[in-house]
């Protein structure tokens, strides 16, 4: 028998993770840094879709599957879809649309869903959570000692001729609420 395929992580996935791993905190420190919001629009789009791309490469980690699993039933309402359906949908809008140069001006619909295919993640997720109403969040950042609050809105109609991520998840405090979720889920597979 292998001990290599039983073994987590295995030699594969160490290498991949341990590169991951240091790429995603790189990306965190320049994202939660104050200067962050200071550089231009499309900068902080390239860095919005890195980590969200790295991230959701590592929610296919099996370990970290289970980790979704347990917040299930474990955590709030809503925050283990929000750490991988959420994500996983805003990384497809960033992959498959690289039509936009700013978080606010990234918007979806059914037609841009469908150009090339009837039915896929995106458009499963749209008709998933249409009308699925506001969820109110508040995140603690323990270095600056301040509390953000923010909205997670799925009361868009997906018959609309636009659906802004912006109307979605508002960028400044959203970005630092999807690390915020991005964190723990990932930070659960370090050694201490």
């Amino acid at each position: 028998m292998n001990m290599d395929n039983i073994l987590k992580p295995n030699k594969k996935e160490l290498l991949f993770l341990n590169i991951a791993y240091e790429r995603f905190f790189q990306l965190c420190d320049i994202i939660t840094n104050d200067k962050f919001m200071t550089f231009s629009d499309s900068v902080r789009l390239f860095y919005i879709k890195e980590i969200i791309s790295l991230y959701t490469e590592l929610l296919n980690y099996e370990p970290i599957k289970y980790v979704i699993e347990y917040l299930k039933t474990h955590r709030p309402p809503m925050e283990a879809e929000l750490s991988s359906e959420l994500l996983k949908f805003i990384r497809n809008v960033l992959s498959h649309f690289p039509l936009f140069n700013s978080w606010n001006d990234i918007w979806i619909n059914t037609d841009m869903c469908t150009w090339n295919k009837k039915d896929g993640s995106i458009l499963k997720f749209l008709k998933k959570y249409s009308k699925h109403g506001q969820i109110k969040y508040r995140i603690w950042d323990n270095q600056k000692k301040e509390m953000t609050y923010l909205d997670i809105n799925f009361t868009f109609d997906i018959s609309s001729s636009k659906i802004y991520l912006k109307d979605i998840l508002e960028e400044k405090s959203g970005v630092k609420f999807l690390v915020a979720l991005m964190r723990p889920v990932l930070n659960s597979q370090l050694e201490k």
